[in-house]
């Protein structure tokens, strides 16, 4: 899969995180439903890699399916083998490659940046996006013009709309999207957020 040509089809990565396995597996499916087609399934998620697991079985091989909040190798090992098709990293974190996944590596700094790409990164989480927000962004694309960034942390709809302006190449939202539907909340709210970041993702995209 390439990592990069599919996030800038797309623009929005959905990134969820909650303490209900069964809850977080419908917050996928209704996500998906809703058009959205990337989706990250953090690790601190409970029984994270069962709900990879169970929504790569529903989903299908070329769904856009990653795990979140990689941190070792060990970790990475795991993801992969529930179903993971790409990884998605907080920080800096060796010895990813041997799984043959594209990388989405979280990097803040001008150093961690290249510190990043000589890891193998396919992408730059910038993150916490919000620490900068998009000007610094813009800032970043001077040095870097070639590198895909993909801003999270703090990302709302008005936000998303600044980043992508800014050159982003996608942007990745958690509780601005997701709200409280991986713990057990509303899912008709959460259709309505899905529909509001893509109506916002298209005007971008025109």
């Amino acid at each position: 899969m390439n990592l990069v040509e599919s996030l800038r089809a797309h623009r929005l990565l959905a990134i969820v995180r909650g303490k209900d396995p069964a809850a977080a597996l419908r917050t996928v499916r209704t996500l998906a439903e809703e058009g959205v087609a990337a989706i990250e399934v953090s690790l601190t998620t409970a029984d994270a890699l069962i709900v990879i697991r169970q929504a790569r079985a529903e989903l299908g091989p070329e769904a856009l399916l990653g795990a979140g909040t990689v941190r070792s190798s060990e970790h990475a090992a795991r993801a992969v083998d529930a179903g993971a098709s790409y990884l998605v990293t907080p920080a800096l974190v060796d010895g990813l490659e041997p799984y043959g996944v594209p990388v989405l590596m979280g990097a803040l700094t001008p150093t961690e940046i290249e510190a990043a790409l000589a890891r193998g990164a396919d992408a730059i989480k910038l993150f916490p996006g919000s620490l900068g927000g998009p000007g610094y962004l813009r800032a970043l694309r001077d040095p870097f013009p070639e590198v895909p960034f993909v801003p999270v942390g703090g990302v709302d709809a008005r936000a998303a709309r600044d980043y992508l302006d800014g050159g982003a190449l996608a942007v990745g939202v958690g509780s601005p999207l997701v709200g409280d539907a991986a713990d057990g909340g509303d899912l008709g709210r959460l259709r309505a957020r899905a529909a509001a970041f893509r109506r916002v993702i298209a005007e971008e995209t025109r």
